[in-house]
């Protein structure tokens, strides 16, 4: 990269300022092109790309999560996937929906890992497009609230385009801007407001889920809270604590911190690195959040593969970590991601926080999930189960929990036997699933009184 005189750098705009539809026309059959980032995703150059579907083939379309509330353009013109492959690194609802429409894929990574997948292991990107703020004076064009695996995207990309939309929120830290040098071709987008993540409102069972976390996490802990209504509610209830001094150290950035901060309960004087910064790797939340991290200094957005490095995230003490999960088989296997073969959702960063945590110094990490789920023709199915059906992800292997949390309570399987797992995770199953856990356990041969397997 070789950087413009500062007297050229709007010159140089001026020459790669185009429209979406001048911009997608270097796109060709078979190229692989990824859409952005999270909040960072494209809109009008994907209404653009979508105009073009029938001149089009065998294009590879690839995202990390669609984050708008409205689906991709290029699904709606392509819905039999016969021009466009749409993957995604995680999933949300409009994923999830596509999917079981069948045009929409899922590519399984730990989200560490990602920048040197994109950078090593697959070809390189033809086309990336992504939003970013306006350029500022210097020819910088800030990234907004996701940095993610993005060097690892542009490393090898054959040309990028920004699609400049000044509503993206200013933020700092590591690797958040990208200079007009290094950009192929600058849209003018529409400005359209970030999209807003409404978690939802917890659950009774989500509140007694809460309870067994809430006075185990000290003064001075680190936190980290995953994706869903769980985790946000649990931020919000230490937030009206007297938990004190608390540190962020987090790929997302949530709701729960804002609360958490105007509370006075975030300092990060207590941590060993990036003291006094809210460390994240992409943000997803209400317009009082995106407010919040817009130019702020004390919030950091990072890369991924340093936010979510295991040894990383154990270099500050007490690091706490709390994730939802699907279900958990008696060996203590968790998984978080499908619904026996229905992809639910990626797994982010949670085998990613799961063992840095418990590495931390005083670290600790929470899988939690309801006993029970209620199906919409009344059948309640146990979610602590004797063994993961066939078709059912391991998130998390059995090596890798710490607690496991339902609203009967929580147990910690660090260190414990097969029987001694059994026994715990059954002690917190619903009461009129135990009986019936209690003997496959024993036919499994994971019971104090035999390990005898019965056929």
């Amino acid at each position: 990269m070789n950087y413009y005189k500062l007297s050229t750098v709007q010159e140089e705009y001026k020459k790669k300022l185009k429209t979406a539809d001048e911009a997608v026309k270097i796109i060709k059959s078979g190229d692989r092109v990824h859409y952005g980032l999270f909040n960072g995703l494209v809109v009008d150059l994907d209404e653009a790309l979508a105009k073009r579907t029938e001149e089009l083939h065998d294009v590879i379309i690839m995202t990390t999560i669609w984050a708008w509330p409205f689906p991709p353009k290029i699904l709606e013109a392509d819905p039999k996937a016969e021009h466009f492959k749409y993957l995604s690194t995680q999933f949300s609802g409009t994923d999830r929906k596509m999917n079981k429409q069948g045009c929409c894929w899922y590519i399984p990574v730990q989200f560490r890992e990602n920048p040197k997948y994109w950078a090593e292991c697959v070809e390189p990107c033809d086309v990336v497009m992504l939003q970013t703020g306006p350029m500022d004076k210097w020819g910088n064009f800030n990234l907004g609230p996701q940095v993610a695996e993005y060097w690892g995207i542009f490393k090898n990309a054959k040309h990028i385009i920004v699609e400049i939309n000044e509503k993206q929120p200013k933020t700092h830290g590591v690797g958040i801007s990208l200079n007009i040098s290094e950009i192929d071709t600058i849209v003018e987008g529409r400005n359209i407001d970030m999209p807003q993540v409404k978690p939802k409102d917890p659950s009774e069972i989500d509140k007694k889920i809460a309870s067994h976390i809430i006075n185990k996490i000290k003064d001075g802990s680190t936190m980290q809270l995953g994706v869903g209504g769980l985790p946000n509610y649990i931020g919000s209830q230490l937030a009206e604590s007297d938990v004190k001094d608390l540190g962020v150290h987090s790929e997302m950035f949530v709701d729960a911190y804002l609360k958490l901060y105007e509370a006075g309960k975030i300092t990060g004087d207590r941590k060993n690195i990036n003291k006094r910064q809210l460390v994240h790797t992409f943000c997803q939340g209400s317009q009082a959040l995106y407010d919040f991290l817009d130019d702020n200094p004390i919030v950091q957005c990072m890369p991924v593969d340093y936010v979510n490095d295991i040894g990383v995230i154990a270099s500050n003490d007490n690091v706490v970590s709390i994730n939802s999960c699907l279900q958990v088989d008696i060996q203590g296997q968790v998984n978080s991601e499908s619904d026996v073969w229905q992809h639910i959702g990626g797994n982010g960063g949670q085998v990613d926080f799961v063992l840095g945590a418990f590495k931390s110094n005083g670290g600790q990490s929470f899988l939690c999930t309801p006993s029970t789920r209620t199906y919409k023709d009344g059948h309640v199915e146990s979610l602590i189960v004797p063994r993961l059906i066939e078709g059912a992800t391991v998130t998390v292997p059995r090596t890798g929990p710490h607690y496991i949390v339902t609203e009967y309570g929580a147990v910690n399987l660090k260190g414990r036997s097969m029987w001694e797992r059994a026994e715990l995770l059954i002690s917190i199953a619903h009461p009129d699933f135990q009986d019936d856990l209690v003997r496959e356990a024993e036919r499994m041969g994971l019971w104090k009184t035999s390990s005898k397997i019965t056929y």
